[in-house]
């Protein structure tokens, strides 16, 4: 399994028969979202533009953009409803938690999450391999509620996201690696299989992506 980070909140996990794409963003936001040509499965946290642009995808895909259980080929896929804000969406709305389960590896990805976890939402994710995680604060939960969400849910691998974009006020990811008491040492992509995380149920390690 290939996870490669296109910026903002999105990713592309890559398997052997299914490829997916999380959270798609308009250009607008000023930063490029290249062109997509291989993409099967599309979630959608919500359905804000920096979320939820579909035009430079040119495959065939599913699309997915709310709660539910879902099954696309070989990946099983549940949508936990949240909220965006602190205030139930009464100022943003409704946000889409994902738990993906790709080739024997649970995947999370919060979304624009906007406020830490209920036990009702914890119970329902399960247990979590690789964590997608906001950081930058201002729409989203800031990084010391960011470490506090990953305390709640103990993933293996915690990847932050939804940082470091002036034009929409989102603060640097060093403030959240400051946090967590980790250096940056960026990668280009990263691979991982189900048998990187067999046995390792206290082991925990923050990955940033070159952006």
């Amino acid at each position: 399994m290939l996870i490669t980070y296109i910026g903002h909140s999105s990713f592309k996990l890559k398997g052997k028969d299914v490829t997916l794409l999380i959270d798609p963003y308009d250009p607008k936001i000023g930063k490029h979202f290249p062109k997509q040509n291989d993409v099967d499965l599309v979630l959608c946290t919500h359905k804000h533009s920096d979320h939820h642009y579909l035009d430079n995808i040119s495959s065939e895909y599913y699309l997915i953009d709310n709660p539910g259980e879902y099954d696309v080929k070989t990946v099983s896929i549940w949508g936990i409803s949240s909220f965006h804000d602190k205030k139930e969406g009464a100022e943003r709305g409704l946000n889409t938690i994902y738990v993906i389960e790709m080739e024997g590896i649970t995947f999370c990805h919060l979304g624009d999450l906007g406020d830490v976890l209920t036990d009702t939402q914890l119970e329902t994710m399960g247990s979590v391999d690789v964590l997608f995680i906001p950081v930058g604060g201002k729409y989203t939960i800031d990084a010391s509620e960011a470490a506090k969400v990953i305390a709640q849910i103990e993933p293996h691998i915690v990847v932050p996201m939804h940082y470091g974009n002036k034009e929409l006020e989102l603060v640097d990811v060093s403030i959240f690696l400051k946090e967590m008491g980790v250096e940056e040492a960026p990668v280009k992509s990263l691979k991982v299989t189900a048998d990187d995380f067999t046995g390792k149920e206290d082991d925990m390690s923050v990955v940033t992506f070159e952006s």
